[in-house]
């Protein structure tokens, strides 16, 4: 006749298999946590580069068709949301830092690349052409945006020229905060604070005042409780292809 063993060892075979099937999980939980990481810092990095290869492609074709001669560039015309039409150059960033942006700012879109807030204005219009862009994953076309100082040029590629922006604040302190417009080069905020894409940014009684340009972004990196925000103003009329094929001299900038 078989003698069960004691009480105290088979509680204890209880716990210790308790134990090892909740190591399992957890060491399958870190497996999938890490794997999920991973894809959305890189895979989904070369993903969108990928998709930019197959944007930029696609807007030099059309852009080759080429457009009449004229003294100043024209503001893009608009597109359906998902459409690529402009090219944002942020020398700052990188020497050679440019991406694609599509209009529309929902997933689809920035999963492809910066995108540009429906119903803003567009470049080189009066107003504010607004653009949003992740941080982090699907390219990380924003990763470095805090880097951005006063007077940096921001420039907008279309179809027949360039529109040169400066990010605002004081170029010979640096100080972000000190443009004599009162609008912030660089702000934090929450998403909720739309007015920063408003026609006048953080002024949306206002109207128009001038021709703004803005970026928005996740902040900090990893998260989305908040947004950064870099506003810039147009510097100038613009310069047509015609006068500058390679760009203007602030693409050097940075």
């Amino acid at each position: 006749m078989a003698v069960a063993p004691p009480l105290s060892r088979r509680r204890g075979d209880a716990w210790s298999t308790l134990a090892s099937g909740l190591g399992q999980t957890l060491l399958t939980l870190g497996v999938v946590l890490l794997l999920y990481v991973v894809y959305q810092l890189w895979v989904t990095d070369l993903i969108t580069a990928r998709d930019q290869d197959r944007l930029a492609d696609r807007l030099r074709s059309e852009w080759s068709t080429g457009t009449a001669a004229a003294a100043a560039p024209a503001p893009p015309a608009e597109v359906p949301a998902g459409e690529p039409f402009v090219v944002l150059h942020v020398p700052r960033l990188a020497e050679d830092w440019a991406r694609v942006a599509v209009e529309g700012t929902g997933e689809a879109e920035l999963s492809q690349g910066p995108g540009h807030y429906a119903g803003t204005a567009l470049p080189g219009e009066q107003g504010n052409t607004a653009f949003a862009g992740h941080r982090v994953g699907r390219g990380s076309p924003f990763l470095d945006l805090d880097a951005v100082r006063p007077g940096d040029p921001i420039v907008v590629e279309t179809a027949d020229g360039w529109f040169t922006y400066r990010v605002l604040g004081d170029p010979a302190t640096g100080d972000l905060a000190a443009d004599p417009s009162g609008i912030p080069g660089m702000q934090i905020v929450t998403p909720s604070q739309v007015e920063v894409i408003a026609p006048t940014p953080g002024a949306p009684e206002a109207g128009p005042t001038g021709a703004y340009l803005t970026l928005t972004t996740c902040h900090p990196r990893y998260s989305a409780q908040q947004r950064l925000v870099v506003h810039a103003v147009l510097d100038g009329p613009g310069v047509t292809k015609a006068q500058a094929p390679d760009g203007p001299p602030a693409l050097t900038e940075g």
